[in-house]
């Protein structure tokens, strides 16, 4: 770890925080495709592009978290029973209506962004700041894709408020 220059103890803390996103994230990229799979109705053709990107650009992070915290010389989790143990998400069963499938999304990214703040927080401790970049650019990524699932439920006549 010393070419890290790192505290050990405090990356420790962080890595464990990493392997609930870890958890969080393989737990999302199911649900992805699981939707992916199983979108029928009107909005099929919308949904059905949109959960292949978010799940692809999932298995990114996944990979990209796992490797984050294996240079912190930590073991990232590998086992579904740890990931369904550690995780914030819950499983989604396949029949659900497309609205459904993004509100649950959006439900999950608002615990997915809370994991990463923990993650965050734990890295600033640690003066980690390769984890907090990372981290970072991630946060910015699922506040995007927030926005535009939380526009698609709009109505055309809804509006946002003047800043």
């Amino acid at each position: 770890m010393s070419y890290l220059n790192l505290d050990k103890e405090k990356t420790n803390v962080t890595a464990k925080e990493l392997n609930i996103l870890l958890a969080d994230y393989h737990l999302y990229y199911q649900k992805l495709r699981n939707f992916h799979w199983n979108i029928v109705g009107k909005n099929f053709f919308d949904l059905h592009v949109k959960f292949e990107e978010m799940y692809d650009d999932a298995k990114l992070k996944i990979d990209e978290i796992a490797e984050r915290i294996l240079t912190l010389r930590f073991q990232p989790i590998s086992n579904y029973s740890d990931y369904l143990d550690m995780s914030n998400l819950k499983e989604s069963p396949s029949r659900t209506e497309d609205t459904e499938m993004v509100r649950i999304l959006l439900e999950d990214h608002g615990k997915i962004l809370i994991q990463m703040r923990s993650v965050i927080e734990k890295a600033d401790a640690a003066n980690d700041e390769g984890t907090i970049d990372l981290i970072g650019a991630y946060i910015a990524d699922v506040e995007k894709i927030s926005w535009m699932l939380d526009a698609w439920t709009m109505k055309t006549s809804d509006a946002h408020p003047k800043a």
